[in-house]
């Protein structure tokens, strides 16, 4: 099937696309990524593109301590345009990830991309059913920025200044039911963002910093084998908390899941030693979870 039919977009048509194409095949720490480039020209040559994939591979396998599925299949679309967009991953079987790249976007687009590996952190988490979608997009949005920041790919400010800029629109508003019966794009998005940091928050609080989401979410990923299967919700918080010794994750879903929480995050952000002035993200290292914030984007 010609490639750029592919490109229309369906889970068949793209694992058709995938075992049809002629890949390039990348090795990241022991995993097989094969590479597809649909039709089409781009300014970025081939060698570009398998670079940028790489480096974005590598920024989650770290993150991960190892990438998070064994084999990948990826088909890179080039579509009109300047940005890197149109990130969609399927799982059950060997995950797939579909990107569009612009066909003008060039080495400096490649460097501002978080698209790709938002789609690659989707890989470290198990299917869910649809009404947990917010967890699955939640941590893909949290923890895309911090495995950029720890990989050295993105200072600090830039990480916490997106945060006070964008997660107040995960807090529910009106009529709110929780995360589990409230589906619009910010709850999803932000939402479940809004509970990683709570229980990034809660857990580094409680184990004097010593353990952290991603300690949480690394457990997950191991004990699951990514979203190449489908778990219960509860069978994977359940593997995090385990990786943790605590029960954060658990019994932060029975708080969020059925009603609203609105944390306060003007406070938080003081606590954390965040602060906006004069236009630029300015921190206070002697804020009570200063160290907290540090350790967040610090590599490991």
């Amino acid at each position: 099937m010609p490639l750029q039919a592919a490109a229309q977009d369906t889970e068949s048509r793209l694992r058709e696309a995938i075992r049809d194409g002629n890949p390039t095949i990348l090795k990241v720490q022991g995993a097989t990524i094969r590479v597809v480039f649909a039709e089409g020209k781009t300014v970025l040559s081939k060698e570009q593109i398998l670079d940028w994939v790489r480096t974005d591979a590598q920024t989650v396998a770290k993150y991960y301590g190892a990438f998070p599925v064994p084999e990948l299949g990826l088909l890179l679309v080039p579509v009109a345009g300047g940005k890197i967009n149109q990130g969609v991953t399927y799982g059950d079987g060997m995950p797939v990830i579909r990107v569009g790249i612009g066909r003008d976007a060039d080495a400096a687009t490649l460097e501002r991309d978080w698209v790709m590996v938002h789609e690659m952190v989707h890989l470290a988490f198990p299917l869910m059913p649809r009404r947990h979608h917010w967890l699955e997009e939640g941590i893909a949005t949290y923890v895309e920025p911090l495995a950029r920041a720890q990989a050295g790919l993105l200072p600090p400010e830039k990480v916490w200044g997106d945060l006070m800029r964008d997660l107040h629109q995960g807090l529910p508003a009106d009529g709110d039911q929780g995360l589990d019966n409230t589906h619009t794009w910010g709850r999803t998005y932000w939402g479940g963002a809004l509970f990683c940091l709570m229980a990034e928050l809660r857990l580094r609080e409680q184990t004097n910093n010593r353990f952290g989401l991603q300690d949480a979410l690394r457990g997950i990923n191991r004990d699951s084998g990514g979203m190449a299967h489908e778990w219960p919700i509860l069978r994977a918080l359940k593997a995090g908390d385990a990786a943790t010794g605590m029960q954060v994750l658990s019994d932060l879903y029975a708080e969020m899941a059925n009603k609203p929480v609105t944390p306060d995050l003007p406070v938080l952000w003081a606590r954390l030693g965040v602060a906006m002035v004069d236009g630029k993200i300015v921190f206070n290292d002697r804020a009570a979870m200063a160290g907290i914030r540090q350790a967040i984007t610090r590599a490991r």
